[in-house]
């Protein structure tokens, strides 16, 4: 991710460019383009990721009371296929493709949330768990299935997961007698983290990717000053 002028901007119908990177659909699949250089130490990666949707949700989900936010998982079950020529890498398996949009900014309506998805027979699950600015809770378990449709369902007791090195707070569900726990963190900022999550669900053990955010630490002047060194801007 480059944030970049508003002159390096280009969308249609089909297409969403910023600079040299793209999103593509042709109706059949999304096919990303990527040609960037990494920040602090200038690496280039450059390939394409081509999204499949087996399932698709064409309408979005309020996350606040004033549906000032909305979060809509477009392509909840999908097959992804990864081909990257820098650095050398290929990968394919289940993926997901969801956007978040809103009126104001997160911060100015959120204080956190923990959310995830697993992989389940027959589709995926997601679970959504939002504190607001009025410390009022809210929490959404979704099941996705290509055949059945979108089903919300019972969300299993709250589960704790350990701190990350940034000492961000994490939690996700699980049903019980099953402990959660973390096989791998992706991703540690001083706001944000993304992991490889172990839980039960649905009665069956799964495997989850899991974000955590804190938007009171986002929101604070001196992390605010480091986001220009984990995300590169450009001015041309």
């Amino acid at each position: 991710m480059t944030e970049r002028r508003q002159s390096a901007l280009y969308r249609d119908a089909g297409t969403l460019a910023v600079g040299p990177s793209a999103m593509r659909w042709d109706g059949s699949g999304l096919t990303v383009t990527i040609d960037e250089v990494t920040p602090l130490l200038p690496k280039r990666v450059r390939g394409t990721v081509r999204l499949y949707p087996e399932a698709v949700v064409n309408h979005p989900v309020a996350l606040d009371c004033d549906a000032r936010h909305c979060w809509w998982p477009i392509a909840p079950c999908a097959r992804v296929e990864v081909e990257l020529e820098n650095p050398q890498l290929s990968w394919s398996g289940s993926g997901y493709f969801d956007f978040n949009t809103g009126e104001v900014s997160l911060e100015e309506s959120f204080r956190r949330w923990n959310w995830c998805r697993a992989s389940v027979p027959g589709g995926t699950v997601v679970l959504y768990d939002l504190l607001d600015r009025d410390d009022q809770s809210c929490s959404l378990a979704i099941r996705f299935d290509p055949k059945r449709g979108v089903a919300d369902f019972e969300a299993p007791p709250p589960a704790r997961l350990p701190k990350s090195l940034w000492g961000m707070r994490r939690s996700t569900r699980s049903e019980r007698g099953v402990s959660a726990r973390i096989i791998e963190t992706l991703e540690d900022s001083p706001f944000y983290t993304r992991s490889v999550v172990a839980s039960r669900l649905l009665g069956r053990d799964v495997t989850a990717i899991h974000e955590s955010l804190d938007l009171d630490r986002f929101a604070n002047p001196i992390v605010q000053s480091m986001l220009p060194y984990r995300m590169p801007r450009r001015f041309v």
